[in-house]
């Protein structure tokens, strides 16, 4: 069997299989690399709920090969639910998918915009100095998202956004 029948066969599991079936196609499609990113978000587009979350979770287990794509066809897939699936697979990703997010964060459309924003919020420490340096970006819109998602962070967050603010002597940024 090659490795596209078997990618198919697993993305078959998660689709109908148990949920025990599920779990396990989870993990070897995990395992699976590169070569199931394609596979996994051709089927996080056609599939209902319950197989985008199985698929989002071996995206994720994937890690940062995946950011990209996910990234990419959420600019070109305007599906809600395809897109917070993908973005929670991202937040989940981490650290690695930070910077891109902050640029979603400041070109995205503005759906993309809030699932972004909401991922970088998720991901909490790794995305402070990041936000931090938009926080120093031209647009005052754009600074006061920043202090807005460290708030939100709560405490590493906030922490972080009453030391800017404490640097910057007079309270700008």
């Amino acid at each position: 069997m090659t490795e596209e029948n078997q990618i198919d066969e697993l993305i078959a599991d998660l689709r109908k299989g148990s949920m025990e079936a599920r779990r396990v196609a989870t993990d070897a499609l995990g395992a699976s690399g590169e070569m199931a990113i394609k596979p996994l978000i051709a089927a996080m587009i056609t599939g209902d709920n319950d197989l985008r979350w199985y698929a989002a979770r071996a995206l994720v287990r994937i890690g940062e090969p995946a950011i990209e794509p996910l990234l990419q066809t959420m600019h070109t897939t305007a599906d809600r639910d395809f897109r917070r699936y993908a973005m929670a697979a991202l937040a989940e990703i981490g650290e690695p998918a930070v910077e891109l997010l902050i640029g979603v964060t400041v070109e995205g459309d503005l759906d993309l915009k809030t699932l972004a924003a909401m991922a970088l919020v998720r991901i909490g420490e790794p995305a402070i100095e990041p936000l931090l340096r938009l926080m120093r970006h031209p647009d005052p819109e754009m600074q006061e998202l920043a202090a807005l998602l460290l708030w939100r962070m709560g405490e590493p967050g906030v922490e972080a956004l009453t030391g800017a603010f404490k640097a910057g002597g007079s309270g700008k940024m």
